[in-house]
């Protein structure tokens, strides 16, 4: 069995980032507070904490060909959910610093990836294997 990560990340804004998770993502709200929110990320604990904004621009490095944006954070779905996820985060305008596709293609390791920041500048990657047995091959 998979355990549970906890995950917390600073947010600028409590109440639009609270909205994003729920409404855009589909996180279920758990506990909360004037600075904090708990969120059933996927199965998982994850936290956004209030934290001013920063000027800190967003770094990047070299994968497959992309600018994938360090840090990051998301979560591998299924192969079936993928695009259907992708459809949603399209449908409510989100605009993607990687837009969805298949990386590695034809290579150990392929899967779908897509990258999109939230309201706070946090950078999300989401994707998917067909072959979930490819997750940590080499």
């Amino acid at each position: 069995m998979i355990s549970p990560f906890h995950l917390a990340v600073p947010v600028s804004n409590l109440e639009t980032c609270r909205t994003f998770y729920r409404d855009i993502l589909g996180c279920e709200e758990g506990r909360s507070s004037d600075h904090w929110v708990d969120f059933n990320f996927f199965g998982h604990q994850f936290v956004i904490h209030y934290k001013p904004a920063s000027s800190e621009e967003l770094h990047t490095n070299p994968v497959d060909g992309k600018a994938v944006p360090v840090p990051h954070f998301g979560v591998v779905l299924p192969w079936e959910e993928f695009e259907k996820f992708a459809d949603k985060l399209k449908s409510n305008n989100i605009e993607f610093i990687i837009e969805p596709y298949i990386r590695f293609e034809g290579q150990v390791g392929e899967q779908a990836t897509m990258f999109f920041l939230d309201p706070s500048g946090n950078a999300l990657e989401f994707k998917a294997f067909k072959d979930l047995s490819q997750l940590f091959a080499k």
